[in-house]
């Protein structure tokens, strides 16, 4: 039995971040639409994708959506997430929900005996991980995926300055109370921001700049490293498991 010590991992965070949050994340339809167009261009057929730390399972979904042959396994350590990944998924066949704490290697004992992976995709979820887990992890997945497969981190990174950290806070609470406002008017962007700033999970967040997880990635084996997407704080990189790659890793 994993025991659940995060607060952002708590219902009341997970159910905080699944009527809000999820719902005000500036730029959601890009990102998938990119998330789409990466894996088309380098894993165009897909047999198995991993939503790791899936959250609601609303990138899992997306792909299971674009990608009908493939089967597409949903992981988390939040009982709240999956019970939510569970309900939008309306038990649909090619879809598996596993309990997986991928805070330590043995997650990959689990999803080992299921399937050998093509994409691994993850959204708001490693960045809680201190950075030589991200590394551990982003080494982990490496072995994981198969020649020619694809890893893509949706992420909240570091900010470079204070400055810059307290631009995105502000941006992202306007978003918070624009979505906010079309259901609750009543609510000021004083409580918005007030809730923002004082929500349990805040002091989970460990955030690393972008450019040194590319960094990592790179240096794990990973080909084409990139950021493909930012604005403030949120980003998408990740790269490739190149047979090229592979090669000179054997060297």
């Amino acid at each position: 039995m994993i025991v659940n010590q995060s607060h952002w991992q708590s219902e009341e965070s997970a159910n905080a971040f699944l009527q809000g949050v999820r719902s005000a994340i500036p730029a959601a339809s890009l990102q998938l639409e990119l998330i789409d167009h990466i894996v088309r261009s380098w894993c165009p057929h897909p047999r198995c994708i991993l939503d790791l730390g899936c959250g609601d399972g609303a990138l899992g979904r997306f792909l299971l959506d674009r990608y009908p042959d493939a089967r597409v396994i949903f992981a988390d350590f939040s009982d709240p997430m999956l019970e939510a990944a569970q309900k939008q998924l309306e038990n649909r066949v090619r879809a598996s929900i596993i309990k997986v704490d991928f805070s330590s290697p043995s997650w990959m004992d689990t999803i080992g005996f299921l399937e050998s992976i093509d994409v691994v995709v993850s959204g708001f979820a490693i960045h809680h991980q201190p950075d030589l887990r991200k590394k551990a992890l982003y080494s982990e997945i490496f072995t994981m995926v198969n020649s020619g497969g694809v890893f893509l981190n949706l992420e909240h990174v570091a900010s470079a300055t204070p400055s810059g950290e307290n631009l995105f806070d502000n941006y992202f609470i306007d978003h918070l109370y624009e979505f906010h406002r079309a259901n609750d008017p009543s609510k000021s962007r004083e409580e918005i921001a007030h809730e923002h700033y004082n929500r349990p999970d805040k002091a989970e967040n460990i955030l690393a700049p972008v450019q040194a997880q590319c960094a990592w990635l790179r240096e794990i084996g990973f080909a084409d490293v990139d950021c493909f997407f930012k604005i403030f704080e949120l980003a998408l990189f990740g790269g490739r498991k190149s047979s090229k790659t592979i090669a000179a890793s054997g060297e």
